[in-house]
């Protein structure tokens, strides 16, 4: 008998670092706390009771009977409790009302989007564990499981994920005034990339350094940064540093917005084809 040569069916599971695919690939994913998911599930359940009550007061106003009432007041619910759910988050990969306020989204746990049968799972246990037990479960569940899992998920396979994130501020900086005219003829060669690393640190950490240490570090890195630049302007180390840094970085960039340019204008002969090539 042959022997197979297919490749076994990797799954992703959670480690202390995150999320860790089956190929051993650590995923930069945040999984969202249990707190925060309260508050989303909070959102989507009060929209909920209202989509119900609108309901009553619609067969109220309507006058039909009791048997109608019933009938169609058990229809409203397995809607509003199931079939909207799973239809806002299988269309919406993953989200709801709630959790788009406060940006967070349901993903299975390799971090891909859900489907149908992962969404459906969700709002069949939600009914059980969110609605039937005022939350209570899916808090207990929430808060003891290390991923903030509540029971919908943990038979669904999935997880809250946070998708907003605050913007880090812009650590970029223009050359210093006092420097503009020796920027003008500066001849600056490549750091190596050890040295270039430590100096925009030292550049980033630099207020909240004390103040000799700030000096000290300072001098140092422009005592090793010295043989790379020519000519050497009379400024202190510091704001020598941050010249060097901030020039380095508009030549690089300049340089790589004019190679951009020129392979943009070779396109069409780099992708043409040879006339008379067969169109495949």
């Amino acid at each position: 008998m042959a022997e197979s040569t297919a490749e076994p069916i990797r799954l992703a599971r959670f480690d202390d670092d995150g999320v860790l695919t089956g190929e051993a690939v650590s995923l930069d994913l945040r999984p969202a706390s249990a707190l925060i998911r309260a508050g989303g599930a909070a959102i989507d359940v009060l929209v909920s009771i209202v989509l119900l009550v609108g309901l009553v007061f619609l067969l109220a106003g309507l006058g039909v009977d009791e048997a109608a009432f019933r009938a169609v007041l058990i229809t409203g619910l397995v809607a509003v409790l199931v079939v909207l759910p799973t239809t806002v988050e299988t269309a919406s990969r993953g989200r709801s009302l709630g959790k788009l306020a406060l940006g967070l989204r349901v993903v299975r746990d390799d971090g891909g989007a859900i489907g149908f049968r992962h969404a459906f799972i969700r709002a069949l246990v939600g009914v059980v564990e969110i609605y039937m037990t005022f939350g209570g479960l899916a808090v207990l569940v929430g808060f003891l499981n290390p991923s903030s899992k509540r029971l919908g998920d943990l038979l669904a396979g999935t997880h809250g994920q946070v998708e907003r994130v605050p913007v880090p501020p812009s650590t970029a900086f223009g050359v210093p005034v006092e420097l503009g005219a020796w920027a003008a003829i500066a001849d600056i060669g490549r750091l190596p990339d050890p040295l270039a690393r430590r100096v925009a640190s030292f550049l980033q950490n630099a207020p909240h350094l004390a103040p000799a240490s700030r000096d000290r570090v300072a001098a140092s890195l422009a005592a090793e940064v010295v043989p790379y630049v020519s000519p050497v302007p009379d400024a202190p180390a510091e704001r020598f540093l941050a010249g060097v840094a901030a020039l380095r970085r508009e030549r690089d960039l300049a340089a790589l917005t004019l190679e951009a340019e020129r392979m943009a204008a070779l396109a069409p002969v780099l992708t043409a084809t040879p006339p008379g090539f067969p169109q495949r």
